[in-house]
């Protein structure tokens, strides 16, 4: 197991302070597309309640242009500390929405700087806003501008292994104004594939006085502890590791605040929440909240005998019933 420094050791056992707001916790739950609805976010937050939780990342048109917020924006009085991630290009569709977005009850608000999707980059939004340092800058001063909560960016380290940019456009998402910087150790062009480069996480921090968080590859307690060894961050954000384990913010927060691992959830309680997850989703969203649930019941089973077979059945399930009799007799097996 890596040993923290002393030093960082003493940083992370404090609070997080991302401008006006204090968190206590150094473990975040990344934003994640059609994953961290409000049914997800309960079940991370039973095992990490101090975490900082964040939505599905919305575009600000939508909110500009629908009278009723899309779902997605949709914030549990209860649940804190909570932010609200948007994406967009346009510097006043974003102020707009923001302000939306902490009438919703976010505690923060985190713009989408990094999404590879090419839905997203071709319009001008996610990190092709690496390739726009001049138009990132605007849009952080602007939205900075529009809310009184704390700003906040996420992005990934370059466009490609050629367009490494993110020492110059990180120090200017500083000086527009936000609070925090959440970095990917990955380029655009490397989508979700090959080894997140932490390296150049370590040399953001290093120049920056804000809060750096760092993100990829962290699957683990050992992963997100090597990161912060090496990195120096102020804290770590989980991503795909808490796919069909939503338990992982919550095992890293409890070894940082207590030096003690807790046992990895075995087989039959990731299956039991596997149900719980669907019964949620089914009870929230309704049928389509069913068809939701097959990529994360699929998630959920992997790694165990049977689980192949399972994860082909749960894929193709059309009522919560049917999804909890199939994950029922896997349980029996145990």
């Amino acid at each position: 197991m890596t040993v923290l420094s002393p030093q960082l050791q003493k940083t992370l056992s404090t609070p997080l302070k991302i401008g006006t707001v204090e968190v206590n916790s150094r473990v975040l739950q990344s934003p994640l597309s059609g994953v961290t609805d409000l049914v997800f976010r309960r079940l991370v937050r039973r095992y990490a309640p101090e975490s900082m939780m964040y939505t599905e990342m919305v575009h600000a048109s939508q909110v500009r242009h629908l009278d009723e917020l899309p779902q997605m924006m949709e914030v549990d009085p209860n649940e804190r500390p909570i932010s609200i991630q948007l994406f967009d290009c346009r510097p006043d569709f974003l102020a707009e929405a923001a302000q939306r977005a902490v009438q919703e009850g976010a505690n923060t608000v985190d713009i989408n700087m990094g999404c590879p999707v090419n839905k997203i980059t071709k319009k001008g939004g996610g990190s092709s806003l690496l390739r726009q340092p001049d138009v990132a800058e605007t849009i952080v001063q602007s939205v900075v501008k529009a809310v009184d909560v704390p700003v906040t960016v996420k992005t990934r380290i370059g466009w490609d292994d050629n367009e490494i940019n993110i020492l110059d456009f990180a120090k200017r998402i500083e000086d527009a104004g936000a609070a925090m910087i959440t970095i990917h150790g990955r380029t655009r062009a490397q989508g979700y594939n090959g080894k997140a480069n932490w390296e150049w996480i370590a040399k953001v921090k290093q120049i920056l006085s804000i809060p750096v968080i760092a993100n990829g590859d962290i699957i683990s307690v050992e992963s997100a502890l090597n990161c912060l060894q090496l990195t120096g961050a102020d804290g770590v954000m989980c991503s795909r590791g808490t796919l069909g384990y939503p338990f992982l913010v919550g095992e890293i927060d409890s070894f940082l605040k207590t030096g003690e691992i807790k046992p990895q959830a075995n087989i039959i309680e990731r299956l039991e929440c596997a149900k719980e997850h669907l019964k949620a989703l089914g009870e929230y969203k309704g049928q389509r909240g069913i068809y939701q649930s097959r990529k994360h019941m699929t998630w959920y089973a992997r790694g165990f005998a049977g689980a192949n077979e399972l994860r082909n059945q749960l894929a193709k399930i059309e009522s919560v019933e049917q999804g909890c009799d199939l994950i029922d007799r896997a349980i029996a097996i145990f």
